[in-house]
């Protein structure tokens, strides 16, 4: 049996390394050995000799076991692969016990000549030749990466340009589905859900709809149902950054050039370069999505009985422990629905002490109100409203200036101690103070930190630079004003748009005298202290359940 190797390391410059030259060569062999007549081939071409896991190597493997060949033949050693151990297994253990003579032509060897004593240095020297490669390889690599070349390939709802193949550009057909995931999101709800309307919409998958395409993308060829949408697939294309026109780089690593494994790279570790192609998503909506994904509970909130949803859900928080507050119809009068603490202690055997229970009808009595008064306020004084947002504006940007000032400062401390530690441990291993196995380790450590570091100070300064714009947020949150004033009710869109959260205290008192504390933060300007207007100095209204509301600003 003959078998061909090509690596996708060794690519096609070559004649011989290429596998129509490695089939000629080898047949010019057979044609002098006369007992070597009816012979079959197996080819791996593009596979890496790092490992063994290729699927005509398992092939040879199992006509092996089956007793279908007797004799295998390569061109040489590194043709069989590239790690010595691996290597020395099958032509020490593994042949043998099957009776297989085993023959590199270029490297003299045959197992029926007995044991070549340089055969072992061979694939020494093959492992070192592939260690070196990977080293080159994950070199050129990471120069690509800091150099905000996209690495993987480009996600649903974006192709390679055909002018420029390391450029993304949108497609628009698969562009507009996933935008609709994000509108659907934004609406309230979940992830099996949106699967199921695409599903019901005839949307083909991911998967389906590049093999339709023609573009190769891996995955099954034919499916059961090519209109399924995973609820992994919905939550994978919501928390890609990628879609406000940004590139990611090194998300994933493998810890070395044997193992192909991919495993998940901190976030800190990330390469990220911001607006490179044309976002699908703008970017105040995808912030609005992972505000959702991430404040999720680790626990499924109970659905209520009728399955429906306040326009309320995800935006109210325990002020006592920070978990979510969840949705409740009363099991007895289903026209009563309230919120209460999802980590509360007796209910789900959390750690709040307090339940927080407040009913959905007067929270949104409340926020109308609330908004009512703000909105009052910008109508009476425009000018006086805009200078409080903007002095807010200003002072918390002044605060998370420094903070972010400061790390950048010690960021860049820390590259120079860096690169400090590492010359001096390149002198201790030049002078023989150092091995190269312990040298190998500590500029590995070095690199991953300096990798890091290379990362983490231009993040550092776009969140500065970001904290600069943050002015023109005031502009924002006055639309997102003067969009509530042209509307009758609150709506879970326009909620969304004005509100990131509203933090719900525990009830004091009793009876008549029982009050509860309630904080509204708004998107872009957080927490707001309006002057007292005249619609809100004291305010009693009725509820739709008939529940008496009493408004008191703080």
């Amino acid at each position: 049996m003959l078998y061909l190797r090509l690596s996708r390391d060794d690519g096609d410059k070559e004649e011989s390394n290429s596998i129509t030259g490695q089939r000629e060569l080898l047949r010019d062999f057979i044609r002098s050995l006369p007992e070597l007549r009816e012979y079959a081939v197996r080819i791996d071409d593009g596979f890496t000799g790092s490992n063994f896991e290729r699927p005509s190597f398992k092939k040879m493997l199992e006509d092996v076991k089956a007793g279908r060949t007797n004799c295998i033949i390569v061109k040489d050693m590194s043709r069989l692969g590239r790690d010595y151990l691996g290597v020395g297994y099958y032509t020490d253990t593994f042949f043998p016990e099957h009776n297989i003579r085993f023959i590199a032509v270029n490297d003299c060897v045959d197992s029926d000549d007995g044991e070549n004593e340089l055969a072992p240095f061979r694939n020494v020297m093959n492992e070192m030749y592939a260690r070196d490669i990977s080293r080159k390889v994950r070199s050129a690599h990471r120069i690509r990466g800091n150099s905000g070349e996209p690495l993987g390939q480009p996600p649903y709802g974006y192709g390679k340009d055909p002018l420029n193949k390391k450029h993304w550009i949108i497609d628009p057909e698969a562009a507009q589905v996933v935008r609709d995931i994000f509108r659907i999101r934004l609406e309230g709800k979940g992830n099996d859900t949106i699967a199921r309307i695409l599903q019901e919409n005839g949307i083909l998958n991911c998967t389906e709809y590049w093999h339709e395409k023609g573009i190769g993308r891996g995955g099954k060829k034919t499916q059961p149902n090519p209109y399924r949408w995973k609820n992994s697939t919905i939550r994978k294309i919501l928390t890609q950054q990628e879609y406000c026109g940004d590139v990611i780089n090194f998300k994933t690593y493998s810890k070395s050039f044997k193992d192909k494994t991919r495993i998940d790279n901190p976030e800190e570790n990330w390469v990220i370069f911001k607006d490179v192609h044309e976002p699908i998503v703008d970017r105040d909506t995808f912030e609005q999505v992972q505000k959702k994904i991430i404040k999720r509970t680790k626990r499924r909130a109970p659905k209520s009985e009728n399955g429906e949803k306040s326009i309320f859900s995800d935006l109210l928080y325990c002020a006592d422990c920070g978990h979510k507050l969840w949705y409740h119809v009363n099991t007895i009068n289903k026209n009563i629905c309230f919120f209460s603490c999802s980590n509360y202690v007796k209910d789900y055997r959390g750690n709040c002490p307090t339940r927080h229970y407040v009913r959905a009808d007067a929270i949104e009595q409340v926020v109308k109100l609330e908004l009512q008064r703000m909105a009052q306020f910008l109508r009476d004084d425009e000018p006086m409203f805009a200078d409080l947002l903007e002095r807010k504006s200003n002072r918390e940007i002044a605060e998370e200036k420094k903070r972010l000032e400061g790390e950048l400062q010690k960021a860049r401390m820390r590259t120079e101690t860096v690169s400090r530690l590492y010359k001096k441990a390149f002198e201790k291993n030049a002078e023989g103070l150092l091995s190269d196995e312990g040298f190998l380790q500590i500029t590995h450590e070095y690199d991953v930190e300096q990798l890091a570091l290379k990362a983490k100070i231009p993040q550092l300064r776009e969140q500065i630079a970001e904290a600069e714009r943050q002015a023109a947020n005031k502009d924002k949150f006055i639309a997102a004003i003067r969009k509530f004033m042209q509307m009758d009710e609150l709506t879970a869109p326009l909620l969304r748009e004005l509100i990131d959260h509203i933090e719900v205290y525990e009830t004091q008192g009793v009876g008549k005298s029982r009050t509860q504390r309630i904080t509204i933060h708004y998107r872009f300007v957080g927490y707001i202290d309006i002057p007292a207007v005249p619609l809100t100095s004291h305010y009693i209204s009725e509820t739709r359940q008939g529940v008496a509301v009493e408004y008191i600003p703080a």
